[in-house]
């Protein structure tokens, strides 16, 4: 199990490696526990703070969608603002 961790953050950290303006992340961390998934998430958010860069996360897990500054859900084709 951790080597699949540091091989998910180590493909995190090659992405960011070369200051991208946009980041697209599919499930980036659908393999992850709640503790590494929050961390990633938080990384992605202060990469865009800090490098002025956009995020776009596509994930099932809503347990740290808080850290981004905006968030929206998909349902039935429809795109709306998250609750969360």
């Amino acid at each position: 199990m951790w080597f699949g961790i540091y091989r998910i953050l180590a493909a995190v950290a090659r992405a960011l490696a070369n200051r991208p303006s946009l980041i697209l992340a599919d499930e980036p961390t659908a393999a992850l526990d709640s503790v590494h998934d929050r961390q990633v998430m938080e990384l992605f958010s202060k990469v865009a703070h800090e490098q002025n860069a956009g995020v776009i996360v596509v994930t099932h897990d809503h347990r740290a969608l808080d850290v981004f500054d905006r968030a929206l859900e998909m349902e039935d084709g429809q795109l709306r603002k998250s609750h969360n």
